[in-house]
Order: structure tokens, then C-alpha cells, then sequence
């Protein structure tokens, strides 16, 4: 089952590239203030680097502006993957946090996992969007496909915040 509005973020850990290498973060962290959350199948892949990722780069002040103190991409990489990627598409210029959820074990706790042997997803986030207030969902919103970016994208998650 999915993870939904009034729901608490689960407990567990995330990974990010730090000054000595990879670094946990607990998702707790995640867990004071407005954040915004979302989620993708994963980094260099088209429709997360050519659309999902951008939107969250031209509306990230637009979301400080209206009190949102963090904004964090979760996705199923490892977290050097995600570390180049964030540089490389901007997102680390723009204060978005990109984190690892390296085992997809976070992912699965938020009943947002998916596989498509096809492509060689196993695991994979959905593509989502949410706005969570002091670690419980306020707002999420899932895309039908993995290819599409439209409720998840920046711009829609921004009109509900």
C-alpha cells in the first residue's frame, strides 16, 4: 500500500557523498520543518534529467519563497551516482538535495517501488512529488507511468504548497 496524505515519512536511512566519502542520513532528518519530496526511477534517465529534475531547479526559490526550508530527490542509485548527477544537471547549485536510497528499502516502506525488467528497473521509485510538514504528507501526488512528468513535476507540487 501507498503512502498517503496524514501519513508519517517511515524511519530508515539514505545515503549522500560527504567530505570522506558516502554519509547516512536518517530520514528523522527529514523530519522538522516544510520539505519537499520527490521521487524518481533514477538518475541520467530521460525523463527524470530532461524534465523531472529541471522543474524542481527553475521552481526551487519559488518554493523557499513560500517557507519550504529543504527541498531532497530520493531515487534508487547509489550515492556517487547520485552525487554527478546532481552536479551535472544543476540541482546541487540550486540547494536540492539528491539522496541514495541505495537498497530501495525507504522507497519500499512508502509502497512506492516498482521494476520493469525491460529496462533494467528492479526496485525503482515511482515518480512522485509531496510536500511533507514535520514528516508527515501534506501533499503527494504519483504519476500513472514512469515516463510522465506532469503531477510530480515542480510547477504542479508548487500550486499546492
Amino acid at each position: 500500500m501507498s503512502v498517503t496524505v496524514g501519513d508519517s515519512l517511515p524511519q530508515g536511512k539514505l545515503l549522500r557523498v560527504g567530505e570522506n566519502g558516502p554519509e547516512a542520513v536518517e530520514t528523522a532528518d527529514l523530519g522538522q520543518g516544510r520539505i519537499a519530496l520527490f521521487g524518481l526511477p533514477g538518475a541520467f534517465t530521460g525523463t527524470c534529467t530532461n524534465a523531472h529534475m529541471p522543474s524542481f531547479v527553475r521552481t526551487a526559490e519559488a518554493f523557499r519563497d513560500k517557507g519550504v526550508s529543504r527541498i531532497v530527490c530520493l531515487t534508487v542509485n547509489d550515492p556517487f551516482v547520485t552525487a554527478a548527477w546532481a552536479k551535472s544537471t544543476g540541482a546541487a547549485d540550486a540547494g536540492i538535495e539528491v539522496l541514495a536510497d541505495a537498497d530501495g528499502s525507504v522507497t519500499k516502506s512508502l509502497g512506492l517501488d516498482f521494476s520493469n525488467p525491460a529496462v533494467g528497473f528492479f526496485g525503482r521509485s515511482k515518480r512522485f512529488a509531496a510536500l511533507l510538514n514535520d514528516g508527515v504528507f501534506e501533499v503527494i501526488d504519483v504519476e500513472d507511468s514512469p515516463g510522465q512528468c506532469a503531477v510530480s513535476a515542480g510547477e504542479a507540487l508548487l500550486e499546492k504548497v
